[in-house]
């Protein structure tokens, strides 16, 4: 029956099943034709804006005009662009991409749910997801709980590129509309004060529960690849106010709470390794020296093996950026695999880390950021 698609000629008979199925509701109509839900192209019902299933669609559209044939069964046809898009097309119905056909009212309403998360998440508020999607979902045209979750992933992608922090609950996915990144851009610039109360509320000091020590160690994010910004296009200048990383480097009450709490992990790790006797030995340098050692706290992988670790924390997610001092890179170089990055993150609720061994630049892109200026040249 594979060749019985070209013989659907009647838009007619499309908009017969289009009505049907605004009338029956999706899940009914779906159920009734045997067609799972449209991962990718939807097609809008002129009469009303709705947007439907298009394999669906088209199968029932079939039964329409061949009455005594009946609907095209899901095997029968295959969907995509090459066949659905194109009849639907050829037939004066608009076909949309899932995701791509958002108006700057819906992204803008989208936009403000999310922050309006962002800021009640840092703030350790609860939140119930679903019903904030169905409350946004009531705002926009005809959207998927799932479409809205997607939008919302790509929101926090457009934060991760800025290094802002993103709600953890919905995990960065690319691919999003120039739209949607424009909008993002104009919401910070336009409410800098909600990204500032969220920055603050992620800074406050928050002193973690009952540290167990245990399932706190994850595998370190991998390295992203992602396109350069051509060299014409304009950049986005954000506010020192909101340079998430730089804050969390310079929040110096945060830092000393993330290195006690590494300092006790350490001591538990030891422990648990029958290290006993290098328990007291255990040192946090940069409290009792001061910055400048290149690490934060000395402890031991055997009698004779150092550890030098270097602790990086944050309230925020697990692919938070962080600064690194020429300093602390000179001395991952120079120690070796004895060299040790400790990254703690989501510190304030459950603390978790990752650890970076050796020469940094191994697992991480390191991005100029700052220079020293001064009248003095060097030279060979």
């Amino acid at each position: 029956m594979a060749s019985d698609l070209p013989r659907l000629q009647s838009p007619i008979a499309v908009q017969s099943a289009l009505n049907e199925f605004s009338r029956i509701g999706r899940n009914t109509f779906l159920a009734r034709y045997g067609f799972g839900k449209s991962r990718t192209f939807m097609v809008r019902n002129p009469e009303n804006g709705q947007l439907c299933d298009s394999k669906a669609i088209v199968g029932a559209a079939f039964g329409f005009q061949y009455p005594t044939e009946g609907p095209l069964i899901p095997a029968a046809f295959s969907g995509g662009e090459a066949t659905v898009v194109t009849k639907l097309q050829s037939l004066g119905f608009v076909v949309v991409e899932v995701g791509h056909d958002w108006s700057q009212g819906e992204v803008d309403a989208t936009v403000a749910a999310y922050f309006d998360m962002l800021i009640a998440e840092a703030r350790e508020e609860k939140i119930n997801k679903s019903e904030r999607n169905a409350s946004l979902r009531s705002l926009l045209q005809n959207r998927t709980k799932a479409s809205v979750e997607l939008k919302h992933q790509n929101i926090s992608a457009v934060l991760h590129e800025m290094d802002l922090p993103y709600i953890q609950g919905y995990k960065p996915r690319g691919n999003s509309q120039l739209l949607l990144r424009k909008t993002v851009a104009r919401f910070i610039l336009d409410h800098p004060d909600v990204l500032e109360q969220t920055v603050d509320a992620l800074e406050e000091v928050k002193t973690p529960g009952a540290s167990t020590f245990h399932a706190v160690v994850v595998d370190a994010p991998l390295v992203e690849s992602i396109p350069v910004v051509p060299p014409h296009a304009a950049r986005l200048r954000l506010p020192r106010k909101i340079d998430f990383a730089g804050r969390d480097a310079s929040n110096r009450s945060l830092g000393r709470a993330g290195e006690q709490w590494v300092l006790g992990f350490e001591q538990h790790r030891l422990a648990q390794a029958g290290l006993d006797d290098l328990f007291q030995r255990v040192d946090w340098v940069s409290d009792r020296l001061g910055d400048g050692t290149g690490y934060d706290i000395l402890s031991f992988d055997a009698e004779d093996a150092p550890r030098y670790i270097e602790v990086k924390t944050t309230n925020g997610a697990h692919k938070s950026s962080f600064i690194i001092s020429r300093n602390e890179l000179d001395f991952s170089r120079e120690s070796g695999d004895a060299f040790q990055l400790y990254r703690v993150f989501q510190f304030g609720t459950q603390p978790k880390l990752y650890m970076l061994q050796g020469d940094v630049t191994r697992h991480l892109h390191m991005e100029p950021i700052d220079f020293r200026a001064s009248f003095r040249r060097m030279i060979a």
